[in-house]
């Protein structure tokens, strides 16, 4: 069984791939071996396992890839932009974000060629990045997701409670405090977003800066 893993911020996501591709996935707590001996055991998965690991936070990627080669586990790290089959556009390629570059990757799969696009991956920060038309990474923006929005807010405020991120989009204006601290973090993230892709397209007019990809 071959395993992918995203080890983020906030949570890890799995996926177990297939000849078609990903056949199934599980997302769960990023410091959890509890959680993730029961998703293995969820999905019968044996100590002989092989992994493919990338991410943003390092460190947890580090300590989860011991934690499987310590079961039995084979396992594969992605932490230079030299193992991303992806061109790099940027002066200093080694310093962007794995996570990033395999986004990349995974939009240039389904882009026809020679088109470019906009790839935006929101979690505990968000980023909206360029494809550009040879399929190389070109850089992007970066700005904090909803959650960290949110957290934020409470952190460096008097009386502002912590809100949990709205699952849908919110009504404006907002009934109380709570639900205006809902509305502003969704609605800054969302027109943050059009507002790069707007950005981008200027520079690349052959995009449609209505589309995105989302990872």
């Amino acid at each position: 069984m071959h395993i992918v893993a995203d080890i983020g911020n906030t949570r890890m996501k799995w996926g177990q791939t297939a000849p078609s591709g990903i056949s199934r996935m599980a997302a769960m707590a990023p410091e959890d071996p509890d959680a993730w001996r029961t998703q293995l055991s969820a999905w019968r998965a044996g100590s002989n396992c092989s992994w493919t690991l990338a991410g943003s936070h390092p460190g947890r990627r580090d300590r989860f890839a011991d934690w499987l080669r310590q079961r039995g586990d084979t396992v594969q790290v992605l932490a230079h932009h030299s193992q991303i089959p992806i061109a790099v556009k940027l002066p200093q390629p080694d310093r962007v974000g794995i996570d990033r570059l395999v986004n990349a990757l995974a939009a240039r799969a389904i882009v026809p060629a020679g088109s470019p696009a906009i790839v935006v991956d929101a979690g505990s920060a968000v980023t909206v990045d360029l494809l550009d038309d040879t399929g190389a990474f070109a850089g992007g923006a970066i700005f904090p997701g909803f959650r960290l929005m949110a957290q934020s807010l409470h952190d460096h405020t008097a009386v502002l409670p912590v809100v949990e991120p709205p699952s849908m989009a919110p009504p404006v204006p907002g009934c109380d405090t709570e639900a205006a601290i809902q509305a502003g973090v969704f609605w800054a993230v969302a027109g943050g977003i059009a507002a790069l892709a707007k950005a981008t397209a200027l520079i690349a007019p052959s995009i449609d800066p209505t589309r995105v990809i989302v990872t």
